[in-house]
C-alpha cells in the first residue's frame, strides 16, 4: 500500500481508527488501514452520522482490489488503492455514503538513536527466518534456494587453492542441502544446527592423528568457510544464519575457538559417563536438612528439630540435634501444612498415625523464610514420591539481565539461587531445582552459544543437573533461552520463537521483543523478553512498543488468531527491561538516593511510571506484578552497588537517568488456575553492568494429558450480552475457541441496542452447546473457553476474553468478563454457563498440600495432656449433628428474615486481582457473580433489603464492584482438602475487601472463593463441602433445560471455635431448594450497570 497516500494509515488498530474518524467529526471522512483478519487485504473505514462503517477491499487472484459494499451494486476490480478511492468519491456506489474527506496519517515522533545501542558488530548466530511471521512451504523452498545459490556464488569468488579437496567437497555438500536443514531446526526451537557441527567433525577428524601438521590442513578450510558467512547478506534473501556474535578480534582466535568448541564437547561427554550420567544427565540428590523449631504445649515452650530428607521420604522429630531418630513420618503420611497468616514464622503439620488418627502439631520457625524454606522441601519430597505419573504443578525460574554491553563475571550463582535483596528464597532451598530455567538478557555481547553454555554450567554446579535447551532466540543483542529439567524433554511440544523490532520506525532490532511458546502437557506457556525505548520522557512511546509487541509477537496456536498473546496462554510471563522510569523531577535525584539507603520505597513506587500506567488501563491490562521490596535496579556505578550515577554529559547537556526499576516481570493467567510467586528481587553482588540482574520464581498448576472413555457431557452458554466500546455501524456473533472443544463454533447474529455515547449493547439471546472432545471432569475442571465477538462486515475482533470451566463445576453460573483487543479495553460480556459431565472423580493437586489458615485454631485437648491430637470419626459426627442443627436455623431464617445474600466472588488474584481502578471500581478483568436483575444491589448501609431465594442449579449472586458489603469466607480445615491458599498480594491489594467469617455460608451458599482472598488457590472441591440438590429435584424453565449431574453429598466441615462463626451481625444464610418445601420468587439476574437506569432487557422471570 503506498505510504505517502494521506488516507493510507498501515497497520494501525481498529480503535485507534475509530478514534481519528472521531476526531474529523465530519461525515464523509474515511482512512484506509491493514485489515486484520485477513493477510493482504484492506480495511476502508467511513464516517457517517457519527457512526464508523467499515468495507473489506479484498484482492482476487489477479490482485486486483474490490471493495465488498451493499448487495446489488456491480463489483467493480482496481488495480490500485488510489485508483479504487478516487473511483469511490462518486455517489451511489454502494458505501453509507460517498468518500469526501480523507483523514490524514498521524505523524510519529522518531526515536533518537542512543550511542550505547548501537547494532552489535556482527549479528548473534541464529537464522533470520524467526523475525518472518509465518510462510508457506514454496516460499521457505525458494528462500532456501536462494540462500544456497548465495553462499555458493561467494565460495566460487574466493581463492581455494590451499583448501584440500576432501574439506571443499564437503563444505559445498553443507551449503548445497544441509544448511536448509538447519534452517528448518532452528524454525522449529532447535538451534543445534546438527549440519554445521556434522560439517566440523568432518574438517577436523585427522586431527588428534597428525596434530600439528593437520591444523595447518584444516585453518585454511575453516578460514574460507568462516568467510563464506562473514559478509551480510543483501535484504530480502530470505531465511540465513547469521554471523557469530561477541567481539572477535583476530581471525586466527575465532578459528581457534570453534576448534575449543569441539574440543570441549568430547570433554564433557567423556567426563558425563566416566561419573555414571544417565544420558549425560544426573539426578539431583537434595541434602537432609534440619530446622530448629520451638513447640508451645500446655503453655510450655520446648525447642524441637524438624529434619527433612527428601530423597528417602521421611520427616523426623527430634528433641535434640543429635538424638535419636526413632519417630518420623513417611510422604505419604504427611496429610497437610497450615501456615498461620497472624504469625508469619508459625505451622501447623498435620499427619496420620498408625491407628489412623489424625495428629496437628504446631511449630514456630527462625523466621518467615526458614518456614518457606521448610515447606518447599516438604512440597518437594511430596512430589518426588508422588505416586502420579505426571505433575500437577511445577516451578519456574524467570529471571532478567541488561548486561550493559559487558561480559559476563565468574560467578552468577546468586541470580539463579533467588539471593540478594527483595522477596527471596532460604538457604535450605538452594539446592531445589526448578523446573523450568527462563532467562532473558538484553544489551548482551556473548554469542549464542557461549551464553548457553554458561548458564548450562551454572545451573549444573548449583543443582548437579544437566538441563534440555528447549529454545533460544536472538534479535540483535536482546536475547531468551528456556531451559528444562531432562526428564520433561518429552513432556514438551509445540514450540515456537519469535522477534518483534520496535526501534526506529520499528525497523532496527536495538529496542523489541523476543519470545518463546510451548506446550507442557496440556498446558501452553509463553514467555517474552522485551527492551522498550528508553528515556524517563518516552513514556508513550513505550506504551507504543508494548502494543506493537501484542500485536506482531508471533507465538502460540496458530489457530488462535483472533486473540493476541495474552489470551493464547494459560500462562503467560514478561520479563526484560521495560524501560519504566521514577517520574520525579531531577532535582529530587539526592533525595531519592537517601530514601532508597533508607530502604523506604514506597514514595518512589508511587510514582513509578509502569504502575502508574497500568493504574490507568494503558499497559499490561490484568497482569499482576509481585509486590517490590527490593531497590531500583538502574543506574549503577559499574563494579559497585553502592552508588548511583544518575548524570550522564552528552553533547547537549546533561541528561538524568534518576533511580528506577526499569528491569521486571509480570505475569497473567487464565482465571482459576495456581500460581503463587515464592520469589522477586534483584542481586547485590553482580556489578558488571548499570543494571542488576532480577529474578522471580513461580509455582505452577499444570493440567496433564488426558485419556478417557466418557463420552457424555456437555457445556452449555446461555444469556450473553456484550457492551462494546465502538462507534461501528455493523452486526455481531461470537466465537468459542478451546482446545478441549471438537471444533470453534459461531453463533448467530446478536441484536444491537443503544446503549450509550460511543457503546453498543449486544443481545446474543440463543443458547450455545459446546461439545468437548473429553468429557471427564477430571478433564474438563482444567479447561477454558475462549471468547472472541467478531464483526460480520470485516470478521475482525471487538474484544476477547476467557471463561473457566471450573467456575461451573458444581452449578449453573453467571460470569462477567473484561473484552479486550490489542492490550486495551474494548467492552464487557456477561452470561452464564453450564458444565455437563460424566461420572469421575478429581484427585487431589500438589498445591493444595500447603494452605494459610485465616485465624490459629483452637484444637480440642485430648488425654494425656496433648492437646494436638484428636480422633477424625469424632470430628465428622459432631460434623453430622452441627449440620442438622443448621439445616433447621436455615428454614427460621428464610421465613423470619429478608436480605440480598453477600456470596463469594471468584477471583483469580493472578489473572486480574491487582489489575488497574478507576475511583473505587476495580475493573477485575473477570467475575462470575452479579446483582439481582429486579433487586438492587445491597450492603451494609441497606435499610430495605428484598428477599431474594436462589435456585439450587444456579450459584449465588452478589456485587461485582465490591463495595458497602461484608463478604463471608469459606472455612479452611487443615485435615481436609484446601479451599485454598493466601499468598502475597500484588500492588492493589489495599483496595480488596477483608472477608468475615459466616460458617453457615460455607455449608449453604455456592461455592465462590471470598473476593478479599485474593492470592488462594481457587479450588473449592466437592469433597470439602458441597451440597446441591438431587436430580429428582423439578428443573427450572430455561436456560437451564438439560439435567445436572447426579449431586453427591458430604459431609461438611465443622468450623473451629476462634472461627466465631456464630456472631450476631453475620450475613443471612442464603436460601437453597429443598424437595417439598415453598421458595419464593427469583428473578434473573442483570447487569449492575443498569441500576441506575431503566434499561428493557428480554431476560424472563421464572418461578422456582
Amino acid at each position: 500500500m503506498p505510504s505517502y497516500q494521506p488516507w493510507c494509515h498501515g497497520n494501525i488498530t481498529r480503535s485507534k481508527a475509530e478514534d481519528l474518524l472521531s476526531k474529523a467529526a465530519r461525515d464523509g471522512s474515511f482512512l484506509i488501514r491493514d485489515s486484520e483478519s485477513i493477510q493482504g487485504a484492506y480495511a476502508l473505514c467511513v464516517l457517517y452520522q457519527n457512526c464508523v462503517y467499515t468495507y473489506r477491499i479484498l484482492p482476487n487472484e489477479d490482485k486486483k482490489l474490490s471493495v465488498q459494499a451493499s448487495d446489488g451494486v456491480p463489483i467493480r476490480f482496481f488495480s490500485m488503492l488510489p485508483e479504487l478511492v478516487e473511483a469511490y468519491y462518486s455517489t451511489n456506489m454502494g458505501l453509507v455514503t460517498h468518500l469526501q474527506y480523507p483523514v490524514q496519517r498521524e505523524e510519529e515522533s522518531e526515536e533518537e538513536p542512543e550511542a550505547c545501542n548501537l547494532p552489535p558488530q556482527l549479528p548473534p548466530r541464529n537464522f533470520a527466518a524467526n523475525d518472518v511471521k509465518e510462510y508457506d512451504p514454496k516460499s521457505s523452498e525458494q528462500a532456501c534456494n536462494s540462500l544456497t545459490d548465495t553462499y555458493l556464488m561467494r565460495l566460487q569468488h574466493m581463492d581455494l587453492s590451499s583448501v584440500p579437496e576432501e574439506h571443499l567437497l564437503a563444505i559445498q555438500e553443507y551449503l548445497r542441502t544441509s544448511i536448509c536443514s538447519d534452517a528448518e531446526q532452528v524454525q522449529n526451537g532447535y538451534p543445534t544446527l546438527p549440519g554445521l557441527k556434522k560439517l566440523t567433525m568432518a574438517i577436523c577428524k585427522n586431527l588428534n592423528r597428525y596434530g600439528n601438521h593437520e591444523i595447518t590442513r584444516i585453518l585454511p578450510a575453516l578460514e574460507i568457510f568462516h568467510r563464506v558467512f562473514e559478509q551480510q547478506l543483501s535484504p530480502g534473501t530470505g531465511y540465513y544464519p547469521r554471523q557469530v556474535g561477541g567481539n572477535l578480534n583476530p581471525l586466527q582466535l575465532e578459528q581457534l575457538t570453534k576448534l575449543l568448541y569441539s574440543i570441549e564437547d568430547k570433554a564433557k561427554s567423556s567426563v558425563f559417563e566416566s561419573v555414571g550420567h544417565d544420558g549425560g544427565h544426573r539426578k539431583s540428590l537434595i541434602p537432609t536438612v534440619t530446622f530448629e523449631v520451638k513447640q508451645e504445649s500446655l503453655g510450655i515452650s520446648t525447642k524441637m528439630f524438624l529434619k527433612v530428607d527428601v530423597e528417602s521420604g521421611k520427616l523426623y522429630f527430634k528433641k535434640s540435634k543429635d538424638g535419636p531418630e526413632d519417630k518420623y513420618f513417611v510422604h505419604n503420611k504427611i496429610l497437610q501444612l497450615v501456615k498461620s497468616q497472624k504469625m508469619h514464622a508459625k505451622l501447623a503439620i498435620a499427619v496420620e498415625t498408625e491407628k489412623e488418627k489424625i495428629l496437628r502439631k504446631e511449630f514456630v520457625f527462625e523466621n518467615a523464610k526458614k518456614r518457606e524454606g521448610f515447606c518447599q522441601l516438604l512440597q518437594q519430597m511430596k512430589n518426588k514420591h508422588s505416586e502420579k505419573p505426571e505433575p500437577d504443578m511445577i516451578t519456574v525460574f524467570v529471571g532478567t539481565w541488561n548486561m550493559g554491553n559487558a561480559g559476563c563475571p565468574h560467578n552468577i550463582n546468586s541470580w539463579f539461587q533467588c539471593k540478594g535483596q527483595g522477596k527471596t528464597q532460604d538457604d535450605t532451598a538452594d539446592q531445589i531445582p526448578h523446573d523450568f530455567y527462563v532467562i532473558g538478557t538484553q544489551e548482551d555481547p556473548l554469542g549464542e552459544r557461549e551464553w548457553s553454555d554458561t548458564v548450562k554450567g551454572v545451573l549444573r554446579n548449583i543443582t548437579n543437573i544437566s538441563f534440555k535447551q528447549v529454545a533460544i532466540h536472538t534479535l540483535w543483542n536482546i536475547r531468551i533461552i528456556v531451559l528444562a529439567k531432562p526428564e520433561h524433554e518429552n513432556r514438551i511440544s509445540h514450540v515456537f520463537s519469535d522477534s518483534v523490532k520496535t526501534g526506529i520506525a520499528n525497523t532496527l532490532g536495538n529496542k523489541g521483543a523476543v519470545g518463546v511458546s510451548f506446550m507442557f502437557n496440556g498446558t501452553s506457556f509463553g514467555f517474552v523478553n522485551s527492551h522498550l525505548t528508553s528515556g524517563s520522557e518516552k513514556k508513550i512511546r513505550r506504551n507504543q512498543n508494548y502494543i506493537n509487541i501484542l500485536r506482531f509477537l508471533n507465538l502460540g496456536d496458530k489457530k488462535l488468531n483472533p486473540f493476541d498473546i495474552t489470551h493464547r496462554f494459560t500462562h503467560l510471563f514478561w520479563l526484560g527491561d521495560l524501560n519504566y522510569r521514577v517520574e520525579l523531577p531531577s532535582t529530587e535525584a539526592e533525595y531519592m538516593v537517601t530514601k532508597i539507603k533508607q530502604q523506604q520505597y514506597q514514595e518512589l513506587l508511587s510514582k513509578d511510571q509502569l504502575s502508574m500506567e497500568r493504574n490507568d488501563g494503558k499497559v499490561f491490562l490484568h497482569f499482576a506484578e509481585e509486590e517490590i521490596t527490593f531497590a531500583p535496579t538502574y543506574r549503577f556505578e559499574r563494579d559497585t552497588r553502592e552508588k548511583y550515577a544518575y548524570t550522564k554529559a552528552k553533547a547537549t547537556g546533561t541528561k538524568y537517568n534518576l533511580p528506577s526499576w526499569c528491569d521486571r516481570v509480570l505475569r497473567k493467567s487464565y482465571p482459576l488456575v495456581h500460581v503463587d510467586c515464592q520469589a522477586y528481587g534483584c542481586t547485590n553482588d553482580i556489578m558488571t553492568s548499570d543494571h542488576s540482574p532480577v529474578f522471580a520464581s513461580f509455582q505452577v498448576g499444570v493440567a496433564s494429558q488426558f485419556v478417557s472413555n466418557a463420552t457424555q457431557g456437555g457445556i452449555q452458554i446461555m444469556n450473553c450480552v456484550a457492551t462494546l466500546l465502538t462507534k461501528s455501524k455493523t452486526k455481531f456473533f461470537i466465537e468459542y475457541h478451546s482446545s478441549c472443544l471438537e471444533k470453534t463454533v459461531k453463533t448467530s447474529e446478536g441484536e444491537n441496542t443503544e446503549h450509550s455515547e460511543g457503546s453498543i449493547k449486544v443481545w446474543f439471546g440463543n443458547q450455545v452447546q459446546l461439545t468437548p472432545i473429553i468429557c471427564d471432569p477430571e478433564y474438563l475442571l482444567d479447561q477454558h473457553i475462549l471468547i472472541c465477538v467478531k464483526s460480520t462486515d470485516s470478521d475482525e475482533s471487538y474484544g476477547e476474553g476467557c471463561v473457566a470451566l471450573r467456575a461451573a463445576q458444581f452449578c449453573y453460573t453467571e460470569f462477567q468478563i473484561t473484552l479486550t483487543h490489542h492490550g486495551e479495553k474494548t467492552g464487557t460480556l456477561t452470561g452464564g454457563i453450564q458444565l455437563h459431565t460424566s461420572e469421575g472423580k478429581t484427585t487431589e493437586k500438589l498445591y493444595d498440600f500447603i494452605k494459610v489458615e485465616k485465624d490459629d485454631t483452637v484444637a480440642p485437648k485430648g488425654k494425656g495432656g496433648d492437646s494436638n491430637k484428636y480422633d477424625l470419626s469424632s470430628h465428622v459426627a459432631t460434623s453430622k449433628y452441627l449440620y442438622i442443627f443448621l439445616l433447621c436455623l436455615y428454614f427460621c431464617l428464610l421465613f423470619h428474615r429478608c436480605s440480598v445474600t453477600q456470596a463469594h466472588d471468584i477471583s483469580n488474584p493472578n489473572y486480574m486481582g491487582v489489575s488497574f481502578q478507576k475511583g473505587n471500581v476495580i475493573d477485575k478483568g473477570w467475575s462470575y457473580s452479579m446483582p439481582p436483575k429486579n433487586n438492587p444491589v445491597t450492603g451494609q448501609g441497606s435499610k430495605e433489603p428484598r428477599k431474594v431465594g436462589h435456585d439450587a442449579s444456579t450459584c449465588s449472586i452478589t456485587n461485582p464492584t465490591g463495595e458497602g458489603e461484608q463478604k463471608s469466607e469459606m472455612f479452611d480445615n487443615p485435615l481436609y482438602g484446601s479451599m485454598g491458599k493466601s499468598h502475597s498480594r500484588g500492588h492493589d491489594q489495599d483496595h480488596q475487601q477483608k472477608d468475615q467469617l459466616t460458617p453457615a455460608d460455607a455449608f449453604f451458599t455456592s461455592f465462590k472463593q471470598a473476593d478479599g482472598d485474593l492470592d488462594r488457590p481457587p479450588l473449592p472441591t466437592p469433597r470439602n463441602r458441597s451440597f446441591t440438590c438431587s436430580e429428582t429435584k423439578p428443573q427450572p424453565q430455561p436456560p437451564t433445560p438439560l439435567t445436572l449431574h447426579p449431586s453427591v453429598y458430604k459431609k461438611p466441615v465443622v468450623p473451629s471455635r476462634s472461627e466465631g462463626g456464630m456472631g450476631p451481625n453475620r450475613p443471612p444464610l442464603p436460601s437453597k431448594s429443598r424437595p417439598g418445601v415453598p421458595e419464593p420468587q427469583i428473578t434473573k439476574p442483570r447487569d449492575y450497570r443498569e441500576n441506575e437506569g431503566r434499561h428493557h432487557s428480554p431476560h424472563k422471570t421464572v418461578s422456582v
